[in-house]
């Protein structure tokens, strides 16, 4: 835990550094999340790494000159971080289209850093077209082209098929570390989950592999005993990332955080991707057929509200938390469908809006605390 609380606060990336001296070729790449396929990164060799912003570390001096102030806090802080030279170990940066802010992004950074590797991947929209594969393919193949290029490394489809691989094995072991939460969640707290998995953002992913692996072992170990908790799942911070504190105030008003979407962008599967055959297909089929319902993938079938309350009953837990980050308009459209769901199945819930800067949370405890009141003495 003292490992992973480290590697979240440091937001000059030093472990990447660390990292390149130890690969003195190595290149290190940026992802903007939440999708990027991040497997392609490694099969040329290169570390990616995943960008979340500052968190709240840093004042906002240069990027409002350059960007809306309007706009979700995460572009805003990874535009300040890149601005005042604290993402200078970062050889190049994706970013996906999932929304409208990181989709201009991408501009905004080639704009102001034109020397910089900047590659924008478009994702396609209507996954249920039958063209969707074949454009994911081609747009996985000209951005594996570009990374190819910036590092002197073509990636074989050997190479492809191990990064796919390793993914697997750490999505793995992130599932079995969210299970031990899930089924036991007095051995592991939200708030130590997110930061066990968020170290993974700046390591090599075996690593991050073995080192979930270790946590999944240790909470096991633990004497704790269950509380008198309401169970709940924590939805809406799928891009932008809440204070550690305002999950910390969550659980302590008296919630066992069952499931949530915190981090998605680095447990986006969760069913293996097949390594055999073309793999660049493989990578494709999976992101239409495979991913998750989010705010920001859909598929023109079953709406993803229409299943929220049954999955909700089928974790065990009780209610739901929204937890919105502010001009998030994805997160806020979502919420709105949701608690029409929610609503017409009977299942309680709680709003919660914060941003990066977010410093005080009694609000937020008091808030949670007479949510949690009203149904545990109901």
């Amino acid at each position: 835990m003292a490992f992973a609380r480290e590697s979240v606060a440091d937001t000059s990336l030093s472990a990447v550094r660390t990292w390149k001296e130890g690969h003195p070729a190595g290149k290190a790449i940026g992802a903007f999340p939440v999708y990027v396929p991040t497997e392609l990164i490694q099969a040329v060799g290169a570390l990616p790494v995943w960008l979340f912003g500052a968190g709240g570390s840093i004042d906002i001096s240069h990027a409002d000159s350059r960007i809306q102030s309007f706009v979700c806090s995460i572009s805003r802080s990874t535009l300040e971080l890149g601005l005042t030279a604290r993402l200078g170990t970062l050889d190049g940066f994706v970013f996906p289209s999932i929304c409208d802010v990181a989709r201009n992004l991408s501009g905004v950074w080639s704009r102001n850093f034109p020397e910089t590797f900047v590659e924008f991947l478009h994702l396609p929209q209507n996954r249920d077209s039958a063209s969707a594969v074949p454009y994911a393919i081609a747009e996985y193949r000209r951005l594996l082209n570009g990374l190819s290029r910036l590092t002197g490394r073509p990636a074989t489809e050997a190479d492809l098929r191990a990064a796919i691989e390793s993914h697997n094995a750490n999505r793995r072991a992130a599932q079995d570390l969210l299970a031990v939460r899930r089924e036991t969640p007095w051995l592991l707290d939200a708030w130590e989950s997110y930061l066990l998995l968020r170290a993974g953002a700046t390591m090599d992913r075996d690593a991050h592999t073995q080192f979930l692996r270790n946590a999944v072992a240790a909470a096991r170990r633990r004497g704790r005993k269950e509380k008198d908790r309401l169970r709940v799942v924590l939805l809406g911070a799928f891009c932008e990332q809440p204070p550690i504190d305002l999950i910390r105030a969550i659980e302590e008003a008296g919630c066992y955080v069952l499931e949530d979407d915190l981090l998605l962008g680095l447990r986006w599967f969760r069913e293996p991707i097949r390594a055999d055959g073309d793999p660049l297909r493989a990578l494709a089929e999976a992101y239409v057929t495979q991913s998750p319902a989010s705010s920001v993938s859909h598929y023109r079938g079953r709406r993803k509200q229409d299943d929220l309350p049954a999955s909700i009953r089928a974790i065990g837990a009780t209610g739901v938390v929204f937890c919105t980050a502010k001009f998030c308009e994805p997160a806020l459209y979502d919420q709105v469908l949701y608690k029409e769901r929610l609503e017409a199945a009977g299942i309680p819930y709680v709003h919660i809006e914060f941003e990066e800067k977010m410093s005080v949370f009694e609000t937020v405890r008091t808030q949670v605390e007479t949510f949690v009141e009203s149904i545990l003495f109901e």
